[in-house]
């Protein structure tokens, strides 16, 4: 087969060693060497065209086009436009698969053109940033191994497809699998009752064979999945201000399958935003809804833990600051699909099919790819100060904006009607028991109050939730006698009555 054509550019003087490392790489390694052809202009024989004609006929042959860019701009034409601008130009243009190299310096270290051109590539392209000459060999293979695999040139097994050796039967809760079936019939019309035996629901889901597990199935319904994966769970932080700064205030890591995970993160990030109120102008129903929209941040923790890749030692991270949320996952965008296309309608190209599937089929992700387009939506319609920003590095990371933050009139609120218990109970659950006293009626059931709150977990809602206002008497139960009675609703005590007055008038929980 003809070998695939790799065009390396760079400014001239500041990468040779660099640029000669990687065409020495690429010819000499047993797997690279079988299917890459790299051109580096140092190989250029003396030759009466123009140069810079030469270099864009190179741009043109070649099937990929790897970018290093650095602190200098380097040479201008008449325009004021450097080779290496024009060579990374023209590959786009072409729609040549571009992976750019960045080093790893400050923004004010770079000459200005320089940066101009790496944020020109930031919404197009692949990037990673790169210390050393071993780093940037190494990232280079991965993303060369990557092409490789996306293209069908080699072969390898998904990581959640590949066969668990060390897994039985035995490490799998039925119970998940039998609940998971009933959601998945209401939301999907699955074709199984959760009747069926569960090796049957396994092998539908090619999640089992013969009598083997994948990787996927104990994600999704492993007893404790994190005993065969370590960094399989999520980290959540809450941080007053706009660094990451220690002591951390609140600190959650969150284990479990990835159901279990995504509620979990989920319902820390609702537990610590606030909670807007509308005026009742148009009904005598109270209108609430989170400053950051629900559906948003449900879509954004759902695709860090579906399409994060698993084979990594890093963990999904949440962050939530005083004017932004930032969620992290250890994964790469496929090839082709780039952070400006996200915004837009595109094909979904699940990185881990086997556990989106099920994801899927229990209605937490859609597989049509618009879910990232949503998130755009959803807080533009929310009226958020900014875009939601989708950022390709190490890490893929999503940000959310919040919006401007005003507590005055609820802390007094929460001064005058709280009392005594504002010295026996921390500030996040505090703020929980106000957004129960919020939405609750005259008569409730405990399960509606999730809904109403947008919460999954059950035990993470009565532990910062419903017990908490019970035990400061804002709540009380329909039958405080009988604590389990089938038919068991809450309504608000008086003192609850008069929080939820003074929460409407403060407008903001």
């Amino acid at each position: 087969m003809n070998k695939i054509r790799v065009f390396i550019s760079s400014v001239q003087n500041e990468f040779s060693e660099e640029r000669q490392m990687l065409f020495n790489y690429l010819i000499s390694d047993s797997l690279l060497g079988l299917f890459f052809e790299p051109f580096i202009f140092e190989k250029i024989p003396a030759v009466e065209h123009s140069v810079s004609k030469v270099y864009l006929g190179e741009v043109e042959r070649c099937s990929i086009y790897i970018g290093l860019f650095g602190l200098t701009y380097g040479y201008e034409d008449a325009e004021g436009i450097s080779p290496t601008e024009r060579e990374f130009d023209y590959a786009s243009r072409l729609h040549k698969t571009r992976l750019i190299f960045i080093t790893n310096h400050k923004e004010t270290e770079r000459n200005r053109k320089e940066l101009a051109l790496i944020r020109k590539a930031e919404g197009v392209v692949l990037r990673k940033s790169f210390a050393s000459m071993t780093d940037l060999k190494a990232s280079v293979y991965t993303s060369l191994v990557r092409y490789l695999e996306e293209k069908e040139f080699i072969r390898t097994s998904p990581f959640d497809a590949t066969l668990n050796k060390e897994a039985t039967l035995d490490d799998i809760d039925s119970q998940k699998i039998r609940d998971f079936v009933a959601l998945a019939r209401s939301k999907r019309n699955f074709p199984l009752s959760d009747n069926a035996p569960i090796t049957t629901i396994l092998t539908h889901l090619n999640l089992l064979h013969g009598k083997q597990l994948s990787n996927a199935a104990i994600l999704l319904f492993g007893k404790l999945p994190q005993n065969f994966f370590l960094s399989s769970h999520i980290k959540c932080a809450h941080f007053h201000g706009t660094e990451i700064t220690k002591p951390i205030p609140s600190y959650q890591t969150y284990k479990g399958d990835v159901f279990q995970l995504v509620n979990q993160a989920v319902d820390f990030i609702l537990s610590k935003i606030d909670l807007e109120v509308g005026d009742r102008s148009q009904s005598t129903e109270i209108d609430t809804n989170y400053e950051i929209p629900s559906a948003a941040i449900a879509e954004a923790v759902v695709n860090a833990v579906a399409h994060r890749d698993y084979s990594s030692n890093a963990s999904v991270q949440v962050m939530l600051f005083s004017d932004r949320l930032e969620i992290w996952n250890p994964g790469q965008l496929p090839y082709g699909l780039t952070t400006d296309k996200l915004k837009k309608p595109h094909s979904s190209i699940p990185a881990n099919l086997l556990l989106a599937e099920p994801m899927y089929l229990s209605g937490y992700i859609e597989r049509i790819g618009t879910g990232t387009g949503d998130i755009v939506n959803w807080c533009k319609n929310a009226g958020l100060p900014r875009e939601p920003e989708f950022v390709q590095e190490e890490f893929f990371k999503v940000i959310i904006w919040r919006k401007g933050h005003n507590n005055t009139s609820t802390g007094q609120a929460t001064g005058q009607a709280t009392g005594q218990a504002a010295g026996q109970a921390a500030d996040d659950v505090l703020r929980s028991i106000q957004k129960l006293v919020l939405i609750l009626g005259k008569s409730t059931k405990r399960d509606e109050l999730q809904d109403a709150l947008g919460l999954k977990g059950r035990d993470n809602f009565m532990k910062n939730y419903l017990n908490p206002a019970i035990e400061e008497a804002y709540v009380e139960m329909i039958y405080p006698n009988t604590p389990r009675h089938p038919e068991q609703a809450y309504r608000l005590t008086q003192k609850g009555i008069e929080l939820k007055e003074l929460l409407l008038k403060s407008k903001n929980v």
